[in-house]
């Protein structure tokens, strides 16, 4: 099997910001793989704390959506009593 690397120029700019979110469901967990990166493993991150990182790494406007795709998609966890998420894997 040929593993082709994906081509995400579209999605991700030289500066390195999400510039658009992907319809395909390869290319958003290309994303997702990359948004996780800006996340220490082993921290617990507030809420908001999440959010301004997203902030900083898109410009589409919605830091939610890309929260719970991480969340969804297994990449964090959250503890909604205490408002804390943290990288998975």
């Amino acid at each position: 099997m040929e593993d082709k690397k994906l081509n995400l120029d579209s999605i991700i700019n030289k500066e390195g910001i999400v510039i658009r979110w992907p319809k395909k469901k390869e290319e958003k967990l290309a994303v997702l793989d990359y948004l996780i990166t800006k996340f220490e493993p082993g921290v617990e991150y507030k809420e908001i704390q999440v959010n301004m990182i997203l902030k900083k790494w898109h410009s589409f406007g919605d830091h939610a959506l890309l929260r719970r795709e991480l969340y969804d998609n297994f990449y964090m966890g959250r503890n909604p009593e205490k408002g804390i998420y943290w990288v998975e894997k």
